[in-house]
């Protein structure tokens, strides 16, 4: 059987000692080759500055991780071979497959047209693009391609699905920049690749005055519109799939849609369970499934007998124990922390539900 190795790529000081080396750069450049996918090559920061635009590769934007033992975030840049349209072109006749998705949402953002023939605003629009895909990249729900990869689309007609297809993407995002006087248009539409469906679009108007302030204010808009619209539609792609075809993450795509009409019934606990169960290294599965039973008691006075109680307590113990390194890319930040915070949720919350439930029973009694 093939071994696939794991590369990470680093520039920064290092000390030799004889046959030893060590110091930052060596110890940054062995905590980005943890964060790689086996197979993958990946780069920090420093490095990626050095081979922008210069090598024949995609970049994408993996976004700022905090690393073991390193006192500051670390962005990080994974490595795919660049593919040109006409090899695009030719591997689809000839029925190869596009690059797989990976597994969480993921979106490239396109160089906006700037259609007011004004060359000046082309840096505009390239800004508008940065800022965007900068921002995207915070969310670490979300797959980003990197800004390089994107702009050697800049000036052609392209087609979506093809765009999701060469960089490996669902979501595609597209834009135009229009000047009239002092006052400046911006519009964009979120499309999904694969459909070529129309998600979300909007136009966003603004003077000139103030550049700086807004390419911000548009970002910030655009950014919290988009992340919403991605999730719902996540959401409904999982609801639209036949139930053969499910994978772990389409199950808890569908418990998080009962999640958020604020249903913690039985149905939604056993979307979680089967995510967990075709995926043993689901941590948020494991963790949602608990929480689910957590609200059932503690928040709507349903009492649970012991087992299910300690069932919950070992299903959150399970989720903060999947290895960091086995847990997928969406969840090793934020949601790490409350999966590694709900033992002792759990126990604290049960106590005072219980103390709670008994409290109304002996009060009904009266």
């Amino acid at each position: 059987s093939n071994i696939a190795f794991r590369i990470g790529i680093n520039i920064g000081d290092v000390i030799i000692e004889g046959d030893d080396i060590f110091g930052d750069g060596v110890n940054i450049a062995a905590r980005v080759e943890n964060e790689c996918e086996p197979g993958g090559v990946c780069l920090s920061g420093s490095a990626f500055e050095q081979v922008r635009d210069k090598t024949g590769f995609f970049f994408d934007d993996l976004g700022e991780k905090l690393l073991k033992n390193i006192d500051r975030p670390v962005r990080l840049y994974a490595i795919r071979p660049r593919q040109s349209s006409t090899a695009a072109v030719m591997k689809s006749a000839l029925g190869a497959k596009p690059f797989p998705l990976p597994d969480r949402p993921s979106i490239a953002v396109l160089p906006f047209q700037n259609l007011s023939g004004d060359p000046e605003q082309e840096y505009f629009a390239d800004g508008m693009v940065e800022d965007i895909i900068t921002a995207l990249s915070r969310f670490k729900s979300l797959f980003v391609i990197a800004r390089n990869s994107m702009f050697i689309y800049k000036g052609k007609a392209v087609e979506i699905k093809r765009v999701g297809e060469e960089l490996g993407v669902r979501y595609v995002l597209e834009g135009s920049v229009r000047k009239a006087g002092n006052r400046l248009r911006i519009t964009g539409q979120l499309i999904e690749a694969a459909t070529n469906s129309h998600i979300w679009g909007d136009k966003f108007d603004g003077a000139t005055e103030d550049v700086f302030d807004l390419q911000d204010q548009i970002t910030t808009k655009v950014v919290g519109l988009i992340a919403p619209q991605i999730e719902l539609a996540e959401i409904e792609r999982a609801k639209r799939k036949p139930p053969a075809d499910l994978d772990s993450h389409d199950y808890f795509l569908r418990g998080m849609a009962l999640i958020n009409k604020y249903d913690f019934s039985e149905e939604t606990r056993l979307f979680f369970q089967k995510a967990w169960k075709l995926d043993p290294d689901y941590a948020a599965a494991y963790a949602m499934d608990a929480w689910v039973s957590m609200n059932q008691q503690a928040t709507f006075g349903i009492v649970l007998s012991d087992e299910r109680r300690a069932e919950a307590i070992r299903l959150a113990a399970q989720a903060a124990l999947v290895p960091l390194g086995r847990r997928k890319k969406f969840e090793r930040d934020a949601a790490t922390r409350l999966i590694e915070a709900l033992e002792i949720i759990w126990r604290r919350r049960w106590h005072v539900a219980g103390i709670e439930s008994k409290s109304r029973k002996e009060k009904s009694k009266l």
